[in-house]
């Protein structure tokens, strides 16, 4: 009589729903509802599930061949430190130009870092290249481009030492070797 009083204790104090099957072994345990099936290749083709989260996490065909040509390691088309770019934002400032100081590869998170000297001030800017907001990127002068001296390429992968020399820097913006 005591473990029947148990067992309508043990059931009214159950959070699991009345549709839920009960344990065959025991009326006392409870077993949850069975998670939803996984979805058929038919929804996944019309685009539920895991394609709408893909199509906006995938960054767009135009950047995805920017990171495969600008932002490569080996393509011959890279961009080097140093090269003048003008990048073309979708918000304030429209567009920047300054030279490459930087990339940093990361995959969809490659980044690099311009910087300009602005009314005597320095001014760097980071861009994100799977940004919504980076909507061009236009190559001014690239760096080792041209014979002899001119076009000599930096020998650094990150050129942070123009900080403290803007007279280097405006002399590679400048095309004019110091």
């Amino acid at each position: 009589m005591l473990t029947a009083r148990l067992r309508a204790l043990a059931r009214s104090m159950s959070t699991a729903t009345t549709s839920a099957a009960s344990y065959p072994f025991s009326k006392a345990a409870i077993l949850p509802t069975p998670p939803p099936a996984p979805p058929s290749l038919e929804s996944l083709r019309k685009g539920k599930g895991l394609m709408p989260y893909l199509q906006t996490a995938l960054p767009p065909s135009q950047k995805q061949q920017w990171l495969a040509t600008l932002f490569s390691k080996r393509h011959p088309d890279r961009l080097v430190p140093g090269s003048v770019l003008t990048v073309t934002t979708a918000h304030a400032p429209n567009s920047f130009s300054g030279v490459l100081l930087s990339i940093r590869r990361r995959g969809p998170d490659t980044s690099f870092v311009l910087r300009n000297v602005i009314q005597r001030i320095g001014v760097e800017m980071q861009f994100f290249v799977n940004s919504p907001h980076l909507k061009d990127i236009k190559i001014v002068k690239r760096a080792g481009s041209g014979g002899g001296k001119a076009g000599r390429r930096t020998r650094r992968a990150k050129l942070f030492y123009l900080r403290n020399s803007p007279e280097k820097m405006t002399a590679i913006a400048g095309g004019i070797k110091a």
